[in-house]
């Protein structure tokens, strides 16, 4: 079992320096991540976004850490949040699971705990998944984030195989553009782009390269699906599937994107 893409993350720090460090490692890990630097950003981008886990740190400017946690857990926020702090006092730690975290880092810090941690947390709130995820003849292992199909390596980028991989997590149902840009991107995003068409358009190359075979579809209006025409009902024409390319292939706005 092992941690796995198509999951957004809420990073509070107000250190630039250790944010853009973690939050580099983390998205070349496939997370999508979100940036807050203060108590009340914090709160308010949790307000408004849906967040699989939590990176708070305690000393940030206005509302502490501790007050934050108190503050989701009071919402009814049900994220695990990991708590990361140079305070390293037992009280301070009490303190923290005290007012609603799950788990408690101390600053200096090695990456790999940090993500052992998040490793640890994911499987605790039931969101681990299998090492392996097949769809039909598509494998994808989760560990290394690697892909082939039919027994031929796929090669992705860490945004392509996020999407991939979130997609093959459902499946068989269709997955709606608002759902994907919630787990697969972060803040950044630009809702009125074509973003996520030009990178389904690309997983769909690399992974349907036989025509006859394909495995990502697209619902007119709706989404798109992850699934053989035997697994997933209503499968859209290949006329539907060559105008979701011809979309895709036009220019992306020129916003500044983590895709």
């Amino acid at each position: 079992m092992s941690y796995h893409a198509g999951m957004r993350l809420l990073l509070v720090e107000d250190d630039a320096r250790i944010a853009r460090f973690v939050a580099k490692g983390l998205r070349e890990q496939a997370y999508a991540v979100d940036v807050a630097t203060t108590g009340d950003d914090a709160l308010y981008q949790a307000a408004i976004n849906v967040y699989d886990i939590v990176i708070l740190d305690v000393m940030i400017p206005g509302r502490n850490g501790f007050e934050v946690c108190r503050e989701l857990r009071k919402s009814g926020q049900r994220m695990p949040i990991l708590m990361l702090t140079a305070r390293d006092a037992v009280e301070d730690r009490i303190s923290g699971l005290d007012h609603g975290a799950d788990d408690y880092l101390t600053k200096p810090f090695e990456f790999r705990e940090l993500l052992a941690r998040l490793r640890a947390l994911l499987r605790r709130s039931g969101e681990l998944r299998p090492a392996k995820i097949n769809v039909a003849d598509l494998v994808l292992d989760t560990s290394a984030q690697s892909v082939s199909r039919a027994g031929r390596s796929v090669t992705l980028t860490a945004k392509e195989y996020a999407l991939l991989e979130f997609l093959a997590r459902n499946a068989g149902r269709v997955v709606g553009r608002a759902e994907i840009a919630e787990h697969v991107w972060d803040e950044s995003f630009d809702p009125f782009s074509n973003l996520i068409e030009v990178y389904v358009n690309r997983v769909r190359g690399k992974i349907d390269a036989d025509p006859a075979k394909p495995l990502l579809h697209t619902r007119r209006g709706a989404g798109y699906i992850l699934g053989s025409t035997t697994d997933s009902p209503a499968s859209d024409s290949a006329e539907e599937n060559a105008a979701s390319r011809a979309r895709a292939k036009t220019s992306v706005p020129a916003r500044k994107s983590h895709g």
